[in-house]
């Protein structure tokens, strides 16, 4: 069975602006299908607008042509609750809910603002502790 995943905007970001590093891999590993990728309409929306402030040498068509990708390459998802807040950051809770609902783990470059994901038995990992993850390899 393949693990379900919510990939959190920084991993996005961090994939898109450098072709090394676990976050580009993982990006890169999307299309085998190795793991099942979980979006809402609202964590489509922060992709689509953090990838557009600026800080990304891709065009806007660009950036449109990656998030459709991931759009088209993921499982959707309405969020009917809300939990709000239970996390550090009260602007990553939608994250958090999105994972609740896929019984998704979160792949983030933030694991400190997800700690208490883990009272919802959501667990978070950053790209290469789940790479390792995806290869058996034990950290």
């Amino acid at each position: 069975m393949k693990p379900d995943i919510v990939l959190d905007t920084n991993v996005l970001v961090t994939a898109l602006r450098s072709s090394k590093g676990a976050s580009f891999r993982l990006l890169s590993m999307v299309e085998e299908s190795r793991f099942q990728l979980h979006v809402s309409t609202t964590l489509i929306a922060e992709y689509e607008a953090a990838l557009k402030r600026g800080a990304l040498a891709l065009s806007e068509a660009q950036i449109d042509d990656v998030v459709d990708y991931l759009s088209a390459s993921a499982m959707h998802h309405k969020i009917y609750y809300l939990w709000r807040p239970v996390l550090k950051d009260p602007g990553d809770d939608f994250v958090l809910e999105l994972a609740v609902k896929a019984q998704a783990r979160i792949v983030t470059w933030n694991i400190a603002d997800f700690k208490r994901a883990q009272t919802l038995g959501v667990q978070a990992q950053t790209p290469r502790e789940f790479l390792n993850f995806l290869e058996g390899v034990n950290p």
